[in-house]
């Protein structure tokens, strides 16, 4: 009709082309690769000692010990010597918590120049709740604090430091019209989410980044 204007479709062939050459332009940007900021190669071999902890269950703390030991491995090309509670003479240091010692200790038994040592520190299951218009929100959760040091074995001081914290959720219940809900999660389920978070946090340094140019 006079006075309107015309309306024109456009072919699908057009906005799909259109759309492949937005996508071509963006798989066309280049990214770069950049070193991690601890570079560990020149040391060629370190001792990595099972993470101390202050809880009694020491299946987080194994799983922590070898996560952080898989991402040194898949991130630098180094040798990890894993040592655990177990080793003989280092026992008593291990248990003592003098990482000065126990890095010269392993200097001498080992012959590493370096040794990795940690603690995790994870609190007692905490219930939170909330009152809302839906009903009344009740959930567990847990936190928890990863530190780790690099230690010179010929002096025994610290090279690296790093430290990451997490929470985790383990189960939640939910009152409506006085009807509850209870979810419960794996505990090894979520604790392994917690762990994951920590050690990702705290090998930041140890990983290589990318940037777009």
């Amino acid at each position: 009709m006079p006075g309107k204007a015309a309306t024109r479709c456009v072919p699908t062939r057009y906005v799909l082309a259109f759309f492949g050459v937005l996508a071509i332009a963006g798989c066309a940007a280049k990214y770069t690769q950049v070193a991690p900021r601890m570079n560990l190669e020149p040391y060629g071999r370190i001792a990595l000692v099972t993470f101390a902890s202050e809880s009694a269950d020491s299946g987080m703390t194994l799983l922590a010990t070898q996560r952080f030991a898989e991402e040194l491995l898949a991130n630098q090309g180094i040798e990890v010597l894993e040592l655990g509670p177990a080793d003989s003479s280092l026992r008593a240091l291990i248990h003592d918590g003098d990482g000065s010692a126990l890095a010269q200790a392993l200097g001498r038994e080992k012959n590493v120049p370096a040794v990795f040592v940690g603690r995790l520190k994870v609190s007692d299951v905490r219930p939170r709740g909330r009152v809302g218009g839906s009903g009344l929100s009740l959930k567990a959760t847990v936190s928890a604090e990863l530190t780790v040091r690099l230690l010179s074995t010929s002096t025994g001081g610290t090279v690296w430091r790093g430290s990451s914290a997490a929470n985790g959720t383990v189960g939640r219940m939910h009152v409506s019209s006085g009807l509850p809900s209870i979810a419960v999660r794996d505990p090894e389920e979520a604790y392994g989410e917690v762990v994951r978070v920590l050690v990702g946090g705290v090998t930041r340094d140890f990983r290589p980044t990318w940037i777009r140019q």
